[in-house]
């Protein structure tokens, strides 16, 4: 159902995809928009459990393509190297293919808003506060990956 990678030569395995959507904080979420448009938007992410998931709020452009069509892309890259004297940056890019969903049951929310607070207060105490704050506004969408990919790239 998916296509293999046409540039096979220079494809990341499982285990390096999954270090990048480990490691890099954001990526660029792609849904089906308004009018069949697409609709692509920065996110921070965290990987769980084999699973992406994102926080936003309950009403909106992305809530509505969540609702409508389940199938998204993510795309991850990591901040590449430029080696002295050469103007070309060469990164790891990483794509997913998945179905997205927002969670409903309160503790499983809790749970994967931790995991992604974590990955970006300073302190875990920071992020509790976060989520007692906000949790009722929230929502917690996953990604559950049906194909991956990862490349490396060199823009030269």
């Amino acid at each position: 159902m998916f296509r293999q990678m046409r540039r096979q030569k220079q494809e990341l395995s499982k285990e390096e995809c999954i270090q990048i959507l480990k490691e890099e904080p954001r990526g660029v979420l792609a849904l089906l928009g308004d009018d069949d448009y697409p609709y692509a938007l920065p996110m921070s992410h965290v990987y769980v459990d084999g699973k992406i998931y994102f926080h936003g709020a309950k009403e909106g452009h992305k809530s509505d393509a969540v609702k409508s069509h389940s199938k998204v892309s993510y795309c991850v890259m990591d901040k590449g190297v430029k080696k002295k004297g050469s103007w070309w940056y060469t990164f790891k890019s990483v794509i997913v293919f998945g179905k997205i969903k927002t969670l409903s049951d309160k503790e499983d929310k809790i749970d994967k808003l931790t995991h992604l607070g974590d990955k970006f207060f300073p302190t875990h105490e920071e992020t509790v506060a976060e989520i007692n704050r906000l949790l009722e506004r929230t929502e917690v969408f996953e990604i559950t990956i049906e194909h991956m990919s990862g490349k490396l790239v060199r823009e030269k």
